[in-house]
């Protein structure tokens, strides 16, 4: 990995991982980090020393595949790589509180042969949008967060 000077762009270190990096966020205090599998795991921004895990788990079992993540409003966005939808985590369990789907984003040669998946999340906390987009895909899309019913994942 390699750390820069925000001012600057400098490089001010490098350093090892010894996990996949699929996806990482922060919460203000720490690291939150993804490697394909269910596990998030929470570093030390300093040390990037593993503080503590977590199971991403929803009512069929653990979610694997958590790539790109994004830290909001409490909670952990993680795209599920392949498929067409963003978990909503709880980082204190990890348990899957719900779960966005974006089947209709988009449709057409963008999505020829899985290259084009659904592969960025960002979040615009002024006007709590989320951004996503997607590996090879030509546009950017912001999608407005409303909340349906809180009590069931499917």
């Amino acid at each position: 990995g390699f750390v820069f000077d925000a001012k600057n762009f400098q490089l001010k270190r490098t350093f090892r991982y010894s996990h996949e990096g699929w996806g990482i966020t922060h919460d203000g205090t720490v690291l939150i980090v993804s490697d394909g599998s269910a596990t998030l795991r929470f570093l030390d921004p300093d040390t990037l020393r593993e503080v503590r895990r977590v199971e991403v788990r929803g009512p069929g079992g653990p979610v694997t595949r958590l790539n790109e993540l994004e830290y909001v409003d409490g909670r952990i966005f993680a795209n599920v790589w392949q498929t067409d939808w963003i978990a909503v985590i709880d980082p204190a369990t990890g348990r899957l509180r719900s779960r966005l789907d974006l089947t209709g984003l988009p449709a057409g040669p963008v999505r020829k042969e899985n290259i084009g998946v659904l592969n960025g999340i960002a979040y615009d906390a002024r006007n709590k949008h989320l951004l996503v987009t997607g590996k090879f895909w030509p546009v950017l899309y912001e999608i407005e967060l409303t909340v349906r019913n809180q009590s069931q994942v499917k």
